[in-house]
């Protein structure tokens, strides 16, 4: 499996990670980080690079980063962060990983698309559940920004969902998702949360990673893997008849 995962990297790619795991390093250290969320940065980035792509080695990562997320958010006063990540995320990584793998071609995953009526439908019924999700979470003692902690979470299983179905269109929940984050993590910095520093550069980390996500699935490079690798298939198959 290590062989397959390092093989699916390019060299750009190589070079985003050795970047980040030093800024990652440097920001840990300089915010008296411990090493549980140094592993969550690097596991959150390689869930994204991997979903990018459309491999499925993308639900290897994002199960220990819902571990490791929930028990930091649960440190913060973010309960709705924590169940989010400990009773959805977990599962749903478990679920969308033989989802994934049934659906691809080698490890690479088909990509569906989404219609703009489902798109609508999904916008109003996730604005209603913020409001109600916000109210509850108000109620919590303890609880910090509860309409943005709210925001997040239904963002967060709406992509998480849209992406389980490998439609195309999670990017652009995953973007908007990423500036709340970017926000939430932010207040919690300036009101002198001591790890909240290292998720925000977690959140921008993701938001570069969902870029690269949206221009993969909507300009072809993702739909391109597949058939390098259906062409890699005959060819090793041809090659094996000969012999």
């Amino acid at each position: 499996m290590m062989n397959n995962l390092l093989k699916q990297l390019k060299w750009y790619e190589w070079g985003w990670l050795v970047l980040f795991f030093f800024i990652a390093v440097l920001t840990s250290w300089s915010a008296n980080d411990s090493l549980l969320m140094l592993t969550v940065l690097m596991s959150g980035v390689l869930f994204l690079v991997f979903a990018a792509k459309g491999s499925i080695y993308t639900y290897y990562f994002g199960f220990y980063n819902a571990v490791g997320y929930a028990y930091i958010a649960y440190m913060n006063g973010l309960f709705g962060e924590f169940a989010l990540n400990l009773f959805f995320y977990v599962p749903v990584n478990i679920i969308g990983f033989f989802l994934w793998k049934k659906n691809a071609i080698n490890t690479i995953v088909l990509m569906r698309k989404m219609s703009c009526l489902h798109l609508l439908l999904a916008f109003v019924l996730c604005s209603l559940i913020t409001l109600i999700l916000g109210h509850i979470l108000s109620q919590i003692q303890g609880q910090n920004s509860p309409y943005l902690d709210s925001v997040t979470n239904v963002l967060a299983v709406l992509a998480a969902m849209m992406m389980l179905y490998r439609l195309r269109e999670q990017w652009l929940v995953y973007i908007i998702l990423n500036i709340f984050l970017i926000i939430m993590w932010t207040i919690r910095y300036q009101n002198g949360s001591t790890e909240a520093l290292s998720m925000v550069v977690l959140s921008i980390a993701y938001m570069v990673n969902t870029l690269f996500g949206f221009y993969n699935w909507y300009f072809g490079k993702q739909e391109q893997e597949i058939l390098h690798q259906i062409e890699s298939n005959q060819s090793v198959n041809m090659a094996d008849s000969l012999d």
